[in-house]
């Protein structure tokens, strides 16, 4: 049985994770810490028989454990992820995972060379509709694929665990942006998975519609462009109605998501299918962490060794800072150049227009230069 630690007890740990964890017998949680001290009511009532740790260097430094599950803001998350390889944990970590190819880079290295996994929770991939698009998709139902649309409208982030708080999904210090960052990590590893090829390009454009009083982006709007495929992305905190909407159109037909309903059109007719629930409703999706937990058992314990989950999450790295340097530069589309394993390295140069953005992430390389004078438009 593998014994694990819960780094933060805010709502994706209590709604989502534990459940989850609970429901499992080849896996115990035997600790757990949060910044708040009152939580540790908290990890009494919903962790009985596990050990309270005041801070995290405590938990790491005196659980006996075999990984972590870090569900803190990202702000934290590379120091948390960097702290639990070097005592020799796996680690498993909501998303986003990191927040630049940088930070990637150097903590896939730590964990390969500690034979450690590090795996992000990419939990949409497991929502039904999104499951049944993707095998419509994979069996032909609509021919090679030429667009995608997704859109995501929200009337506000989501709420942080005690109401009356700080929301930090609003405080780009410790989120690091706004809804791209909330909502873009799914929707980049969804379409890659869709499409089956990666972007070679991405355009962006950032606006504050509605929330003014926020530091971040309330809405974003996203070009990726693939290979042989475009899909166009909204994703937005300003909406009138909270709902997800999504068409894939093929050569030989269309698939077309509205929430919790999916239709696939083609030459054979129209086929509709309904779901219990719908992508727009709640914000945990606790049905959802079973199969990303089965994912990241099955890597700690040697039963799988696939690197799907850390080459997407080097994409959904990439693609943010692509749309963020493509925002400054009034919307321009900028490459993306992908590497095809992780171990490659290229590194920072300097060229005739300026200094590269940022060193390649492992699977993704991201060399974008940024145009002298251009620094903070």
């Amino acid at each position: 049985m593998l014994r694990g630690g819960i780094i933060g007890l805010g709502n994706v740990a209590l709604r989502a994770h534990l459940p989850g964890w609970h429901s499992r017998r080849d896996v115990e949680v035997v600790a757990a810490t949060d910044v708040d001290p009152a939580r540790e009511s908290l990890c009494a009532r919903h962790l009985p028989g596990s050990r309270w740790y005041a801070t995290v260097e405590r938990l790491l430094d005196d659980a006996d454990l075999d990984f972590v599950d870090i569900c803190t803001p990202p702000s934290s998350h590379a120091t948390l992820i960097r702290g639990a390889l070097a005592r020799g944990l796996h680690v498993l970590c909501e998303k986003p995972l990191v927040r630049s190819p940088a930070e990637l880079h150097a903590l896939v290295e730590l964990a390969a060379s500690n034979d450690l996994v590090l795996h992000a929770v990419h939990n949409w991939h497991h929502a039904p509709i999104v499951r049944q698009t993707r095998e419509l998709v994979a069996g032909g139902a609509i021919g090679p694929m030429a667009e995608m649309t997704w859109q995501t409208l929200r009337t506000r982030p989501a709420a942080v665990a005690q109401e009356g708080g700080d929301n930090w999904r609003v405080d780009p210090d410790i989120a690091g942006g706004g809804v791209l960052t909330d909502h873009g990590w799914h929707v980049t590893y969804i379409l890659h998975r869709w499409i089956g090829a990666m972007p070679v390009a991405v355009s962006a454009r950032l606006e504050t519609r509605r929330h003014t009083g926020f530091n971040v982006e309330d809405t974003a709007s996203l070009r990726l462009r693939f290979p042989d495929a475009t899909a166009e992305v909204l994703l937005t905190w300003a909406s009138d109605q909270r709902n997800n909407w999504a068409r894939l159109t093929g050569t030989e037909g269309t698939i077309e998501i509205l929430d919790d309903t999916l239709f696939l059109r083609n030459a054979q007719g129209e086929r509709r299918w309904s779901f219990a629930a719908g992508l727009s409703d709640g914000s945990q999706h606790p049905e959802w962490f079973h199969a990303v937990a089965d994912q990241f058992i099955d890597l700690a314990t040697g039963e799988s060794t696939d690197e799907t989950n850390l080459n997407e999450a080097s994409l959904c790295v990439a693609v943010e800072a692509l749309a963020r340097e493509s925002h400054r530069r009034d919307g321009e589309e900028l490459p993306l150049s992908l590497v095809a394993s992780f171990g490659r390295r290229r590194q920072s140069y300097p060229s005739d227009r300026g200094t590269v953005l940022a060193e390649e992430a492992p699977g993704a390389a991201l060399m974008i230069e940024r145009d002298r004078g251009n620094e903070g438009n």
